[in-house]
């Protein structure tokens, strides 16, 4: 039996108007994917130099700079808002990676300040990052504590480092109880693994100090105790 084409379920379009759609339809999806290529370059350059002024905020706040601190980390910001808007009408491209990248050195820059000045840290919303980026970014912060810890032990002021020691401990704590799997939480459990092992060194070498500490005073103490003491 002839099957009617009309009543076939066909989609062709019939004469030519399937042409005529194409025509349509084809510059509208290359406009779009033009778009989101601009808005990826755009975003990129963003990223790039948002990582870049964080590692130099990182730089001052080590090197006990503020006003470097703060100039690095609001052109860091700048640059991240631009990334970010570049991305909002493309919720792919923002997945893609290097936007939680920026996202997350921008948290351990703000975050690694915060740590060593003994400031509230600012979570995810005062930052405007996602909270991957933001716990991620706290482990990667607590790791940077162990630089400014031994530049501490260095000066000889046991009690900060003490406190930089208890601080790293308290960021692994909380961290170490975010159980969920690294596609939710943007691969927290190896930052997290690797932030143990910087606070285990990091105890090693604050315990071997304070007994280092503790020996010297004790040959001062019989030093000063003189040959005829007793």
């Amino acid at each position: 039996m002839a099957i009617d084409p009309a009543s076939s379920g066909s989609t062709a379009a019939p004469g030519g108007q399937l042409a005529e759609q194409l025509a349509v339809v084809g510059p509208n999806m290359r406009e779009e994917l033009a778009g989101a290529h601009r808005a990826r370059e755009v975003s990129l350059r963003a990223c790039r130099d948002t990582i870049r002024q964080c590692s130099l905020a990182i730089r001052a706040v080590h090197r006990l700079l503020p006003d470097q601190v703060r100039e690095h980390s609001s052109a860091a910001e700048a640059s991240l808002r631009v990334a970010q808007h570049a991305l909002d009408p493309f919720p792919r491209l923002a997945a893609a990676g290097f936007l939680h990248d920026a996202e997350k050195e921008y948290a351990e820059a703000r975050l690694t300040a915060a740590l060593v000045a003994g400031s509230p840290l600012p979570d995810h919303r005062d930052l405007g990052v996602a909270i991957p980026a933001w716990l991620n970014g706290l482990a990667e912060a607590a790791s940077e504590l162990r630089r400014h810890l031994l530049d501490r032990l260095r000066d000889g002021d046991l009690a900060r480092g003490s406190a930089l020691l208890d601080a790293m401990g308290d960021c692994y704590d909380v961290l170490v109880t975010v159980d969920f799997p690294d596609a939710i939480t943007g691969g927290l459990r190896r930052s997290t693994d690797a932030l143990r092992a910087v606070l285990e060194r990091s105890r090693s070498d604050v315990t071997t100090t304070t007994l280092q500490v503790q020996l010297q005073r004790a040959i001062e103490g019989m030093s000063g105790a003189g040959p005829g003491a007793g």
